[in-house]
C-alpha cells in the first residue's frame, strides 16, 4: 500500500509558475514509478509527466519545455510548472504505480487566470 499527499496548487496568472509536490509513504521502495495526471472540468483525466525509478521520464506533448517532473527521494515528487497558461486549469493527481497496481492521490487544484 502507498499513500500519497499532493500540496502546493493555487491560483496563478498565465505565464506564471507553480511548483506541486507529492509526498509518499507506506511501501515506497516498491514504487516502479511515479507521475503527475491532471483533470479539467468535462475532460478526461490525462497523463502530465511520468518519472520511473531509473529516473527516465516522459510528458504530455502540451507541456514539454514548461513543466519538469522530478524526485528528490525515494518519497518525495515534484512538478515545476512554468509558462502556465489557462489550459492548464485542472485537479492534479499524483500517482505511484506498484507491482501493476497505481495509486492515486486526492489531488490539487491549479487555476490558472487569463
Amino acid at each position: 500500500q502507498v499513500q500519497l499527499v499532493e500540496s502546493g496548487g493555487g491560483l496563478v496568472q498565465a505565464g506564471g509558475s507553480l511548483r506541486l509536490s507529492c509526498a509518499a509513504t507506506g511501501s515506497i521502495f516498491s514504487i516502479n514509478a511515479m507521475g503527475w495526471y491532471r483533470q479539467a472540468p468535462g475532460k478526461q483525466r490525462e497523463l502530465v509527466a511520468i518519472i520511473r525509478s531509473g529516473g527516465s521520464t516522459n510528458y504530455a506533448d502540451s507541456v514539454k519545455g514548461r513543466f519538469t517532473i522530478s524526485r528528490d527521494n525515494v518519497w518525495t515528487m515534484y512538478l515545476q510548472m512554468s509558462s502556465l497558461k489557462p489550459e492548464d486549469t485542472a485537479v492534479y493527481y499524483c500517482n505511484a504505480v506498484v507491482q501493476a497496481l497505481n495509486y492515486w492521490g486526492k489531488g490539487t487544484l491549479v487555476t490558472v487566470s487569463s
